[in-house]
């Protein structure tokens, strides 16, 4: 065999507060999510792979909150108490707008954080919905700056206990997607090619490997 057997196994997601990084783009985003809400209701926008289901996971993770699928919210309105703290991500796939809007009046005394990439004027048909969302408040995360992808890249390795060299970073910066999930993705490439082959992760193995990614 020319190269050792790899195991294509998930990466743990780590969702805390200690691991969501911090920069101008997200800064106001996380000052949004902790303080007070109007109406209890939070609507966090950002493109895919900004930090929006993270971010989502450090609120729940300060008391009980109830997670529901956006395609599926009708049966859970008949057992929400209106105290409820309730996340739905992915918000602009709700199937059932009269179900999110019965879901709005029945938290009041809960609260409820939605997230989705624009804001609901640009997904909701539903008048009575957006009148509803739009009096909420609403923040959003910018997509990620080069301090900020150098800083989850650096964490990424790190966490795989991968050691890179100076230059690869800035390196990767200007050619990989702009997205926290596109860093995530890449660095698991990489590290699977560097087992695989016996060698170590380099601006030389990085550039085959997203030759190959432009080529499928």
């Amino acid at each position: 065999m020319n190269g050792q057997l790899t195991f294509d196994l998930p990466a743990l997601q780590a969702w805390s507060r200690e691991d969501f990084v911090v920069s101008p783009g997200n800064a106001l985003a996380l000052a949004t999510l902790e303080g007070d809400w109007t109406n209890r209701r939070l609507i966090l926008t950002g493109p895919p792979g900004s930090g929006k289901t993270h971010l989502a996971h450090v609120w729940a993770a300060g008391a009980e909150t109830i997670w529901l699928d956006p395609r599926d919210l009708g049966p859970a309105l008949m057992v929400l108490p209106p105290e409820a703290r309730v996340v739905i991500d992915d918000a602009h796939r709700v199937t059932d707008p009269e179900a999110l809007f019965h879901l709005c009046n029945r938290l009041n005394r809960g609260a409820l954080l939605l997230t989705a990439p624009e804001p609901p004027r640009d997904w909701v048909r539903l008048p009575d919905l957006l009148s509803r969302l739009q009096a909420s408040s609403l923040a959003r995360i910018e997509p990620p700056d080069d301090d900020l992808l150098s800083a989850i890249l650096a964490k990424l390795f790190a966490d795989r206990q991968v050691e890179v060299p100076p230059n690869l970073i800035p390196y990767l910066l200007p050619r990989m997607e702009r997205s926290v999930e596109a860093a995530r993705h890449l660095v698991g490439l990489l590290d699977a090619r560097s087992l695989a082959q016996h060698r170590p992760i380099t601006r030389a193995l990085a550039a085959e490997v997203m030759d190959t990614e432009a080529a499928e």
